[in-house]
């Protein structure tokens, strides 16, 4: 009997042989390739867990969350402005003869700056002066008069009065008694010209009196000096030209100590600026832009009488004493007004804090030395500190550096930490 013969007397058709074969065949390949994936997959898993274990803690920062009295302030930005601005102008007309500093000198308050040619005011005073001698020589000869005429019209008047008693009596003439009268009166009449003559001469020499001083005041004007303690800026005018009375500018002085800082706060702050300075004079600190570390304190001295209706802000100044000379005019500066502190405040470093897309947060790193993710509310930021509002409480360790390695869960491995002083220790 053939094979196909005893296959069909089993039972099982030619197709169904093959296709038995078929999947042996299939079987015997596919077996050993799933045991290699197997075998595969689990060498993989393991060494993922191995991996994971001997990842290395990532080297970071830490700060501690700590207490503080922290200042409540106002920041805006200011410019610097001279205390006082002069512009030096002349009184007088002339040729300026000589000028008496450099630009950009430091003077006093009345070092001579400008010289004017005197000669021609020099000549009105000695001109006054002449005329007050002639009125006083004029005034003495007017006394000098009244005297004598004062002396003749007695004369004259009591001879007058004796001749009349004689006419009288009939012992002498009509005639000769009224030249008599007539001589007296005559001569009372010189004297009361005598006494006005002497009263013009006065009036003369009070006169001339006044016109030497007003050409002793135009002499004086011949020597221009600083009305105020300043720095010169450039000369506008140089010597040998001439000026006009009150015309150009020759020269501007800014006085700089002390100095003011001009900055404006929003409307909003006026009830708490004004409720603060019913209590005291209110601190304000100026901030070099080009350095945090240099700055310099004064008062606030001014506030302005109406609020900028086109910004919604009002105007500020504060007085600095600026003896060393770190605030310049024109200067912009950052301008912290100083309202009153907070006591007990929850502050961390700012580098700490990071922010994502559901807010700000914080690295908070556990007792196992892992990290979390803290989410937390800034109320201010006072320098390099962040005021907490809510999110942290003292004692808690944030990261200040080496955030961006980190993820939740993450080892660390602190290699130094900001203490409460804002130290590295």
């Amino acid at each position: 009997m053939t094979i196909d013969n005893k296959k069909q007397a089993d039972g099982i058709t030619m197709e169904q042989a093959f296709i038995r074969k078929l999947f042996l065949i299939t079987a015997l390949v596919l077996v050993p390739v799933g045991l290699a994936t197997l075998s595969g997959c689990a060498k993989s898993s393991a060494a993922e867990k191995s991996s994971v274990a001997a990842k290395p803690a990532v080297p970071v920062t830490a700060a501690d969350v700590t207490v503080k009295t922290i200042p409540v302030q106002i920041r805006a930005i200011g410019s610097v402005e001279p205390y006082t601005t002069v512009a030096i102008k002349t009184m007088i007309a002339g040729e300026i003869t000589e000028v008496h500093y450099t630009d950009g000198q430091d003077v006093k308050k009345g070092d001579v700056l400008f010289t004017i040619d005197p000669r021609p005011y020099q000549a009105d005073l000695q001109r006054a002066e002449a005329n007050l001698s002639k009125d006083v020589a004029l005034l003495k000869q007017a006394e000098a008069n009244v005297a004598r005429d004062e002396v003749q019209s007695k004369n004259a008047a009591a001879q007058a009065k004796r001749y009349n008693d004689l006419f009288t009596q009939g012992v002498i003439s009509t005639d000769q008694n009224d030249q008599f009268r007539t001589t007296a009166e005559a001569l009372d009449a010189t004297v009361k010209a005598d006494r006005a003559a002497v009263q013009s001469a006065n009036e003369n020499i009070g006169a001339d009196k006044a016109a030497i001083e007003s050409a002793k005041v135009q002499l004086s004007y011949c020597t221009v000096r600083s009305p105020v303690n300043g720095r010169t800026g450039s000369t506008m005018i140089q010597q040998g030209n001439v000026v006009k009375a009150n015309d150009v500018a020759l020269l501007v002085i800014n006085q700089i100590e002390p100095i003011y800082v001009t900055f404006a706060v929003p409307e909003q702050q006026l009830a708490a600026i004004k409720q603060y300075m019913a209590s005291g004079k209110l601190e304000v600190t100026a901030t070099m832009p080009d350095d945090a570390n240099k700055t310099e304190t004064g008062t606030i001295s001014f506030v302005d009488n109406t609020v900028d209706r086109t910004t919604g802000t009002i105007k500020l100044k504060g007085t600095f004493t600026n003896s060393d000379r770190k605030l310049w005019p024109g200067q912009y500066v950052t301008a912290s007004l100083k309202l009153t502190t907070q006591a007990d405040a929850v502050v961390i470093p700012s580098e700490a804090v990071q922010t994502g897309q559901k807010g700000q947060f914080v690295f908070i790193v556990k007792p196992d030395l892992t990290v979390d993710v803290q989410p937390v509310t800034i109320e201010r930021t006072i320098d390099d500190l962040s005021v907490i509002k809510d999110g942290l409480k003292p004692g808690d360790k944030v990261i200040t550096d080496g955030q961006l390695r980190l993820t939740p869960g993450a080892k660390v491995d602190i290699k130094n930490s900001i203490s409460d002083n804002g130290g590295i220790k």
